[in-house]
């Protein structure tokens, strides 16, 4: 027979339900913010312990991604939490090269995987364009064009269209009144492109005729615009680099070891921003570092920065030994600056915010990290992001990943202990050389090398802006051609 709760017991049977509710939500809350914090049960110890997200990705996607050799059960792109602790993961696309790399996962961190470029296992290679001869080719930033030089004496030049499958070529020739000498019969001309602009439109041409060296800006999209800065602002150049996506403004380093501003549409030269300097190179069109001597101090050797803005030049670090080897290199990183310096073998990582204009205290730049070479640095550089730095010294290099504060080593092989070429950057995460004859791709850490297709070495090599083909250079029956592998599979 049923009897009614009294009083009582209806009050204790709600305390016990609303308490069995609460509990219920802070389990589930709790649970789910454990989850999205990366905790996971191991069931290894039975312990709940905090993992590290992977974020995978890769070209083409749709590769299957393993584990330690267990496969997670989707595909790129896609996540997954793993344990903390030291993993070796495996990406596989049936047609493709198996991509594997080890790593160690710190608790509660991010990592992109998301830069895996897949090779095809088979590469035929097609050819597109042949030359008799051939002095030069260079490829545009964005991976658009190439411009193809054939005879180094000439003023005339290939500008090759990579936009689509079907590659065309166009013929530019320099006109004859912007270059000394150009109309003058029996005078010998030597004609080399050094640099596209950022915006991947104008070149810079370096023309040397009578011991004489001439530098001249052309535009690929009307050659009869091109203008020999030497000649309109009356300055000898040992070096001149794009400052602009226009073509017009420039920074120039005197024959005298001075970097000074040019605009050509005003046909002005500024002051000099730095002096007594060899040699110089641009981080996004407005960062300008340098390797020079002390203006203050002859005998000593001097690595610095100066911004487009500032009042003076910073100089950043004074060699210990007046023939030291320096290098330097800047670049930016999310919310801040970095700037590499090599010193012999030695590559100190700096992090944080320039000097003021008008201040020489670098307190604001402070040391990062640092890479030791076993000799010294011959190339350094940032990768296009800013997120990888290089370092090469001969055959052996080694990079940092500036994310996870983790160095990596590597070495380059040649044929015959011949000299190792520089490796360059090929896109934002992976490496190119062409050693022996053959073009080689890495990973900027020096893992999952692949031999591409068999070159002539000495020339620019390009991925196509939308990756689906790499383009370099190749020589048959003494016949050099424009050649590529697909690297995307229908």
């Amino acid at each position: 027979m049923f009897k009614k709760p009294t009083k009582r017991q209806f009050i204790i049977r709600r305390i016990l339900l609303s308490s069995l509710a609460t509990l219920s939500v802070i389990i589930i809350a709790t649970s789910a913010i454990l989850f999205m914090l990366g905790y996971r049960l191991d069931s290894d110890n039975g312990r709940l312990e905090q993992g590290a997200l992977l974020q995978f990705d890769s070209t083409p996607n749709g590769a299957d991604v393993y584990v330690d050799g267990k496969n997670i059960g989707s595909r790129t792109a896609t996540k997954q939490t793993i344990v903390a602790g030291t993993h070796t993961i495996k990406m596989t696309k049936p047609g493709y090269q198996d991509w594997t790399r080890t790593l160690t996962l710190d608790a509660g961190t991010l990592t992109w995987l998301d830069y895996t470029r897949f090779v095809p296992k088979d590469r035929p290679v097609q050819k597109v364009a042949t030359y008799e001869t051939l002095s030069g080719v260079k490829f545009s930033p964005d991976s658009k064009w190439a411009v193809v030089h054939e005879v180094a004496g000439a003023p005339t030049f290939q500008l090759v269209d990579l936009r689509s499958e079907e590659v065309k070529s166009s013929p530019l020739e320099l006109p004859e009144s912007s270059y000394a000498k150009g109309d003058v019969a029996g005078a010998v001309h030597s004609f080399a492109v050094t640099t596209w602009d950022s915006g991947s439109r104008y070149i810079i041409v370096k023309h040397v005729y009578q011991d004489q060296t001439e530098w001249l800006v052309a535009d690929t999209q009307n050659i009869s615009q091109t203008t020999s800065v030497t000649q309109r602002l009356n300055v000898g150049l040992s070096d001149l680099q794009f400052a602009s996506t226009d073509g017009k403004v420039l920074y120039g380093l005197t024959n005298d070891g001075t970097i000074r501003k040019i605009d050509l549409s005003a046909a002005t030269l500024s002051r000099p921003f730095v002096t007594h300097a060899e040699s110089f190179s641009m981080y996004d069109n407005t960062v300008l570092s340098y390797v020079g001597t002390n203006p203050d101090n002859a005998l000593e050797r001097v690595a610095g920065v100066y911004r487009d803005g500032d009042e003076s030049s910073h100089i950043l670090r004074v060699a210990a030994a007046p023939d030291a080897v320096l290098k330097i290199a800047a670049s930016r990183y999310f919310s801040d600056n970095y700037v590499a310096i090599a010193e012999g073998n030695v590559v100190s990582i700096l992090k944080g915010s320039y000097p003021s204009s008008s201040a020489q205290d670098n307190s604001s730049l402070k040391d990062f990290a640092s890479l030791e070479l076993s000799g010294a640095v011959s190339a350094l550089s940032f990768s296009p992001k800013g997120d990888y730095v290089f370092a090469q010294s001969g055959e052996r290099y080694k990079s940092y990943e500036i994310e996870h504060k983790h160095a990596a080593a590597g070495m380059v092989t040649t044929p015959n202990g011949a000299p190792a070429s520089t490796l360059k950057w090929l896109d934002v995460a992976h490496l190119w050389n062409d050693d022996g004859g053959a073009l080689v791709m890495r990973d900027f850490d020096g893992s999952n090398v692949y031999g591409i297709m068999a070159v002539e070495q000495g020339f620019d090599s390009s991925l196509s802006q939308n990756g689906r083909f790499f383009y370099a250079i190749g020589k048959q029956d003494n016949i050099y051609q424009l050649q590529r592998v697909k690297m995307i599979l229908e």
